[in-house]
């Protein structure tokens, strides 16, 4: 029939196993199993064009003059000195629902694998039957009933088949499976990348927010004082109302801030107790005891471009599944080809248990049977264009994974390195203005000043204070951003054997009948 393969078959044979099969034939067979061949192109690593240097941040920003090793990202946070961000990476690692998700996708992983492994090797099934009856009674001539003692048939045996994979396609399917594992143990490291890079920039936002809350409040508390300051002056005839109204309104704007910046430290925390797994609340009580902003150890060494091909775990998951996908062409191709598989089967029959052991009981038969694809309409060749079409897929974003990998170190170096410059000025101008708030304070409780450059100088100190903190916020998250970038992630051991949901019995046993409320 067009369209579908047509299968050829030996002829079975009874008595001595290998009769009417010559010597010659089965040795050609079984050395064609053990020593096949493959089609498909063989996978090789593709050799990407890299630049030999980073880009043109001054090295002593980011790192020393002498780095040109692969850099050591090991725990890379610790470097930051804080102990509750180091026991939230624990926590986080061990209850994270996107890490936990991985893990189930590398058990998948690996039991696809050893799918593919078990096609390689021949498959046997047994089945038995019995049946056991009676044809009733007779009644004879002189009236005599005659009562049959009944019959019986058993029968016992065993099925066998082997694909002998001639041109490889289930050594490709295992192959390909091979690649699949390694890249979801990638994507595992992947996630747990993601995650300390996410835990650690939540836990700077919320102490950054909460470094703004109390300079909110000092603030506030200061600008308090000279509004008394002002009204003791008004009272004296020395101010006009005018001013009493500015310094009033000046501390309900400072005070205005902290609710917005509550609640902004609130979603970060409520984010870092996601992120470990647990209910949104969970860390308030232990959040609530301020840090400083964690301050980074520098500089960090970034090694050379090339090293991001092994130590970013994105770039090596695309790499295998590339692998992955060169292997399923070869697969697809090898279906163009025929195909040999072996069968046989065992059989007893008998009329009595006893039986089922004697020789005479006993019928086999084994052959060799050929499919050769003969016209199959195109859709095996399309089958392969198919798959060299996900391989093309495969290697594109192999390679615009390295490119961005390349992007997101050029932009994390560059970001830390200006924001560094941009704390130092900040630093400076904090303390200008600190200094000017001091002296238009003293001048103006002398009256050598006016209220307006009291008003000018708090407002002017309060901005400088805040852009202080916030860039020493990011100043941290650059470090992160470029820790990350270079492929710094989780490096203790993850158990990925371990199921998150356990079965109790799942043996034989009766059904439990579920009905919903409604029946």
């Amino acid at each position: 029939m067009p369209g579908r393969d047509a299968p050829v078959s030996a002829p079975a044979g009874k008595g001595r196993p290998g009769a009417g099969i010559p010597r010659g034939v089965l040795g050609s067979l079984l050395a064609l199993g053990l020593a096949a061949c493959a089609v498909g192109p063989e996978y090789e690593t593709p050799a990407l064009p890299l630049p030999g240097h980073w880009g043109a941040v001054p090295r002593t920003q980011v790192e020393p003059t002498h780095a040109e090793a692969a850099p050591n990202l090991k725990a890379w946070w610790r470097r930051m000195g804080d102990p509750v961000l180091d026991a939230l990476m624990d926590e986080a690692v061990a209850g994270n629902l996107d890490v936990a998700t991985a893990k189930a996708n590398v058990r998948a992983a690996r039991a696809s694998y050893r799918q593919q492994v078990g096609a390689l090797f021949p498959q046997v099934t047994g089945n038995a039957s019995g049946t056991r009856g009676a044809n009733g009674g007779r009644v004879g001539s002189g009236g005599d009933v005659t009562v049959d003692s009944g019959y019986g048939q058993y029968q016992a045996g065993l099925d066998a088949s082997w694909e002998i994979d001639l041109f490889g396609a289930n050594r490709r399917g295992v192959e390909a499976a091979v690649f699949g594992v390694d890249a979801s143990v990638d994507d595992l490291d992947a996630a747990l990348l993601t995650l300390v890079g996410d835990v650690a920039s939540n836990y700077a936002d919320a102490r950054g927010y909460q470094a703004q809350i109390a300079l909110a409040r000092r603030t506030a508390a200061s600008q308090r004082e000279t509004e008394a300051l002002t009204r003791r002056r008004l009272d004296a005839g020395a101010v006009s109302a005018l001013d009493v109204a500015n310094a009033s309104g000046q501390v309900a704007s400072t005070e205005a801030n902290i609710p917005e910046i509550e609640a902004a430290l609130a979603a970060s925390v409520h984010r870092l107790s996601v992120l470990i797994g647990q209910p949104p609340a969970t860390l308030a009580r232990r959040m609530a005891v301020v840090r400083a902003v964690p301050s980074p150890r520098l500089p960090v060494p970034r090694g050379i471009p090339a090293d991001v091909l092994a130590s970013r775990p994105d770039v090596r998951a695309a790499e295998r599944r590339l692998g992955q996908s060169t292997a399923l062409i070869g697969q697809a191709e090898a279906n163009r080809y025929p195909a040999i598989s072996l069968t046989g089967n065992i059989n007893a029959t008998g009329t009595q248990l006893g039986d089922l052991g004697r020789a005479s009981s006993i019928s086999w038969a084994f052959g060799p049977s050929l499919t050769v694809p003969i016209f199959t309409g195109g859709q095996l060749k399309a089958a392969v264009d198919l798959a060299e079409a996900g391989r093309d897929q495969s290697f594109i974003a192999y390679k615009a994974s390295v490119l961005t990998a390349l992007e997101e170190v050029e932009n994390a170096s560059v970001s830390l390195a200006q924001q560094r410059i941009r704390t130092g000025k900040l630093s400076s101008s904090s303390a200008s203005y600190r200094e000017a708030a001091r002296l238009s304070r003293s001048l103006y409780e002398n009256g050598a000043s006016s209220f307006l450059d009291v008003l000018t100088a708090e407002r002017s100190l309060y901005s400088a204070e805040t852009q202080l903190i916030q860039s020493r916020v990011a100043t941290a998250k650059s470090y992160i951003a470029l820790n990350k970038a270079l492929g710094g992630g989780w490096d203790g051991m993850v158990d990925t054997s371990a199921r998150e949901v356990v079965d109790g019995y799942t043996g034989p046993h009766f059904a439990r009948l579920k009905l919903s409320a409604s029946q």
